[in-house]
């Protein structure tokens, strides 16, 4: 006699997700529609250096096309985010409480941070090197974001992730800043040598400090 078992087939809607990346999506188009010059500059940041000089004015971190891409950005981080922690067993790609709580998260912890630099930088008197550093900050983490968003969604859709990719994608990015804090660097490097005690502060408590910390819980976890 045969014995059938039944067992309950567990199908994770994955809509949620499919809606956000159709955002990040039209939000890029209308940008892109809005700001045609800008974006298509935006998208040579790495080759050239036209972009970061013709939009050095500090109030482009206050503008539509800078909080636009900066939704995308954090929408792409957080789902990597997710992915990551779904991989080591967290949570679920699925779960969309999770990605609310990163999502959140991110975004406090930048605009928390924002404002402690501006605090530290009033401290210090680099208040104009702050702002324009800021500005470039803002830019190549936001180039970051919108590159990772297509690799973010295979990864998402998929499931052949693994450790390798995972410290990859992660060195990638590391990289990418890196790189970034060296252009800031050679370029105010006058700015920086007179006040580079300050700098130095800023730099290890604000910018390596966080880092440092995040990295130590997820290995300690």
């Amino acid at each position: 006699m045969i014995t059938l078992q039944l067992q309950q087939r567990i199908i994770e809607n994955k809509d949620w997700a499919t809606l956000l990346f159709l955002l990040c999506f039209i939000v890029i188009a209308i940008v892109k529609y809005l700001f045609e010059v800008q974006f298509n500059e935006f998208l040579r940041l790495p080759f050239s250096k036209k972009y970061t000089s013709t939009y050095k004015d500090t109030s482009n971190l206050y503008s539509a096309f800078t909080i636009s891409l900066f939704f995308v950005q954090l929408t792409a981080f957080a789902f990597l985010i997710q992915i990551i922690l779904s991989y080591f067993d967290y949570t679920s790609k699925a779960n969309w409480i999770t990605f609310i709580q990163i999502f959140t998260t991110l975004f406090v912890a930048i605009l928390v941070k924002f404002y402690i630099e501006k605090i530290v930088a009033t401290i210090f008197d680099i208040e104009e090197f702050l702002e324009v550093f800021n500005l470039k900050k803002v830019t190549f983490r936001t180039y970051i974001g919108l590159i990772s968003l297509p690799i973010v969604i295979l990864l998402y859709y998929n499931n052949f992730l693994s450790v390798g990719i995972i410290s990859t994608f992660l060195a990638v990015i590391g990289l990418a800043m890196i790189y970034f804090y060296f252009l800031s660097i050679i370029t105010y490097q006058k700015l920086i040598l007179s006040k580079i005690f300050y700098f130095i502060l800023y730099l290890c408590t604000l910018e390596i400090g966080p880092y440092y910390l995040l990295y130590h819980w997820f290995t300690k976890k």
